[in-house]
């Protein structure tokens, strides 16, 4: 008898996203020196990011059955954020589940919490940056996160909401980072089907208390937002919404790729921008430039909404005179002479 269908949908992903791991490990060392016929090639490893949570635990017990068979090395890391009492036993507990599914080398690693950009969106940071030191300091080919696809149908509505525009509704990549270090397997698995494969594996899983905190917006649209909208417009909604995420995607790309192309063609000899040839550019490709530039000049990409976009665009279309835009990371952007200039203020 096969493993059930919970447990056979979770294995089959983490197996595609392990086959595209070893391609593109291939792929980067193809014009690397061979090494001498007494050494073997090192073994890729591949990382998990574990909170202990039931996505997460799905995850590690999909690796950890999955990824030796390919031949590759299977570890985890659990990131402790230190914002609830007792934090780091709840992470030793997770070191100690992963170590007993085979996975090596685990690791348990503290980060402190800063506050830019609110609770949520500093965690997230400090968690990527521990994940981050944690690829480089083994040398990982790539770190697995147990983002499903009700995660990815939250981060929809959740840039719905913030009006970002379409890379903001086109939610999470598979794959993100440098490199394409992080890769999502489970975008097109639900969270009961992850949960699921948990129960009937009998793996113990640990449920956050912030997730079902109110304070947080993310845990307000999990349990109240999501279900009214299911509610009030019938099932599916979830898988439209990540169905929407891809479309839109793909909408994306195209654009940053074209905006990519265009903006030599808007800068003069000096590399400055060009009003008149940004105003004959169709609008979501002349906003993409200008994001680009005003990152370039060191505003922070996740602070960077469309109403400072929307901004700093009527001086290219609507120019009456109007002074400097003031941007986030004390970026200016002005127009000086016909020119569009974004410089540290």
């Amino acid at each position: 008898m096969g493993p059930h269908p919970a447990v056979a949908a979770i294995r089959l992903a983490v197996r595609r996203v392990l086959h595209d791991v070893l391609t593109d490990v291939q792929r980067s060392t193809e014009n690397d020196p061979a090494p001498p016929a007494h050494e073997q090639a090192p073994t890729p490893l591949v990382l998990v990011a574990c909170s202990g949570g039931a996505d997460s635990m799905a995850l590690a017990s999909a690796l950890a059955f999955e990824a030796p068979k390919l031949g590759i090395r299977a570890g985890g890391v659990t990131v402790d954020h230190g914002l609830q009492p007792g934090s780091d036993l709840r992470a030793a507990e997770v070191v100690v589940r992963l170590t007993a599914l085979g996975l090596a080398p685990v690791e348990s690693v503290a980060v402190r919490v800063g506050r830019d950009g609110g609770p949520e969106a500093a965690a997230r940071d400090a968690r990527y940056a521990a994940l981050d030191a944690a690829a480089e300091r083994h040398s990982a080919a790539a770190v697995l996160l147990g983002h499903t696809r009700d995660d990815q149908a939250e981060t929809v509505l959740l840039g719905l909401a913030r009006g970002s525009g379409i890379r903001s509704l086109s939610g999470m990549a598979e794959t993100s980072g440098v490199a394409g270090r992080y890769r999502r397997p489970f975008l097109h698995i639900d969270r009961q089907t992850a949960r699921k494969a948990c129960m009937v594996q009998s793996l113990p899983v640990w449920d956050d208390p912030h997730n079902a905190d109110p304070a947080y917006t993310r845990s307000r649209l999990r349990h109240e937002g999501l279900p009214a909208l299911e509610k009030a417009l019938g099932k599916g909604v979830v898988e439209a919404l990540a169905r929407t995420a891809q479309l839109s995607r793909d909408d994306a790309d195209a654009l940053d790729a074209w905006a990519a192309q265009a903006e030599a063609g808007v800068r003069d000899a000096t590399g400055r921008l060009e009003c008149a040839k940004l105003y004959a550019l169709p609008p979501a490709v002349r906003r993409r430039i200008v994001r680009r530039a005003a990152i370039e000049a060191g505003a922070p990409a996740g602070s960077l909404f469309a109403r400072h976009l929307e901004e700093v665009d009527r001086l290219i279309t609507g120019w009456r005179g109007q002074g400097a835009i003031n941007l986030p990371g004390k970026v200016v952007a002005q127009r000086q002479g016909g020119r569009l200039v974004i410089r540290q203020g």
